[in-house]
């Protein structure tokens, strides 16, 4: 994933896109970039690398040199970003949360059109530049904008910081968010409002759908009216969102309470205590504790002053070993003991395999898990949120595999709770995952613990149900 903060003010916004930015660490971890506008020093950008750091240490040594009343940032998991860009309607910047799935046809036609192409990322073109050369095709943004959602298939939302405000542009089936905030002569607009509090703004609006908006440090003006149709992605409540924030009003901590209250009121088994796989287990287990009555303990500590994110480094062997090494298991509580687990999701199952193991060496009797979102069968189409290379990534397709001994198996036919073929895949998953026993999360419940019409949401990667 990705995330973008942006700010205009009638004073320095330097601080504020600093740190609003920031609270955007946990969407991105190979790139980050800011760019800011002043009439003396017109535009600035700084862009760094991740890979071997963080944002604020990458970034204090910067902030001396910016200047300005408004700017952007973005902490990306793909491109350098933002694009410094200068066409027949003046010179702007762009920053993007985007997956272009049909990049290799825009390049072909934009080489075509005789565009040229001077950024990379990862060997090819750079998604930010093509999006800034589409816009730029346009007579104005607006109609820019709308060539960005009219040929790009996936996902695309947009701030373009030009010389006196911010275009904020919402991908146009919504499937990140966008959201205005305001405070006393200034207004900011980011994709989690977890940015917002701490530096006095309050939440104004959540852009719809494809919906542009020009914003100044008076207000804001609508330059495209939303569209009706949403598949905002759900696994921003289940997993990758910040649990302060909201999206469409409902709060991600909320949700992830619901989503395991949901999970005990279907279940029966009887546990010692509950606990949250850290961090985005943690709201689950707490709804699943307090509806059940057991209680709440911590049978890992996270170790965070030195171990980073178990998804930074780009090895998935380097990543087992940070997932492995920064959790540390407490006997006290595990040894003899019953524990029901509450996870976000399971993707590989490489990390809990290894937990797993380690509660088995620290003595546990029982491990039951709980899985706070359906069975992963469809790969994402849509957004940068896994790394998973192939389906067979998937602990889904790997079960399938082990039970058919194909690969290409209809997976609809293992999405429905009710099947005997959903129930041999999670029996299977159980088993190479040496659990006690493994429960999921029905669809109906989190669509209800989310609190929008499941045709606003996308859920494809559970039933393979959206589209472009």
């Amino acid at each position: 994933m990705s995330g973008f903060f942006g700010c205009v003010s009638k004073q320095s916004c330097i601080s504020e896109v600093f740190y609003g930015t920031d609270y955007h660490s946990h969407l991105g971890t190979k790139r980050a970039g800011m760019a800011f506008y002043s009439p003396s020093d017109g535009f600035q950008r700084a862009i760094h690398s991740l890979e071997d750091g963080y944002f604020r240490n990458k970034f204090e040594a910067n902030l001396s040199e910016f200047s300005g009343r408004l700017g952007i940032g973005i902490i990306s998991d793909t491109e350098p970003q933002p694009i410094l860009v200068t066409t027949h309607m003046g010179r702007f910047a762009v920053a993007t949360i985007s997956k272009i799935v049909n990049i290799a046809e825009l390049e072909q036609r934009c080489l075509k059109l005789r565009h040229t192409f001077t950024e990379t990322s990862h060997g090819m073109i750079n998604p930010t530049e093509l999006v800034a050369m589409l816009i730029a095709e346009g007579d104005d943004f607006v109609s820019g904008i709308e060539n960005v959602y009219n040929l790009v298939k996936g996902s695309c939302s947009i701030l373009v910081l030009t010389d006196d405000s911010i275009i904020a542009a919402r991908d146009k089936l919504g499937r990140t968010p966008v959201i205005l905030g305001k405070r006393e002569n200034a207004h900011a607009v980011a994709f989690e409002t977890c940015a917002f509090p701490n530096l006095s703004f309050e939440t104004e609006k959540f852009l719809g759908p494809g919906e542009v908006l020009r914003i100044t440090a008076d207000g804001y003006e609508q330059l495209r009216k939303p569209n009706n149709k949403c598949q905002i992605c759900s696994f921003l409540w289940v997993y990758y969102g910040y649990p302060p924030s909201f999206y469409e009003g409902k709060n991600v901590d909320e949700c992830r309470y619901k989503c395991g209250s949901a999970l005990a009121k279907r279940d029966n088994v009887k546990a010692d205590f509950v606990a949250g796989i850290p961090d985005s287990g943690i709201g689950h287990a707490m709804g699943y504790s307090n509806e059940k009555g057991i209680p709440l303990k911590r049978p890992y500590a996270k170790y965070t002053p030195t171990w980073p994110r178990s998804f930074m480094p780009q090895s998935q062997q380097e990543r087992d070993l940070v997932a492995k090494m920064k959790l540390i298991p407490n006997e006290s509580v595990i040894k003899d003991k019953s524990g029901v687990f509450l996870d976000d999701s399971i993707v590989r199952g490489t990390q809990l395999k290894d937990n797993v193991h380690d509660l088995h060496t620290a003595g546990i009797k029982e491990v039951h898990m709980r899985i706070a979102c359906p069975p992963l069968t469809f790969p994402c189409e849509f957004l940068n949120f896994s790394r998973s290379r192939s389906n067979m990534d998937l602990a889904s397709y790997i079960a399938v595999k082990e039970l058919t001994g194909k690969e290409d198996s209809d997976m609809r036919e293992y999405s429905d709770i009710r099947s005997e073929k959903y129930k041999a895949m999670v029996e299977q998953i159980r088993k190479r995952l040496d659990f006690t026993t493994l429960m999921y999360q029905d669809i109906d419940d989190l669509v209800k613990a989310i609190g929008l019409p499941k045709e606003k949401l996308c859920t494809h990667c559970w039933d393979g149900s959206s589209y472009f």
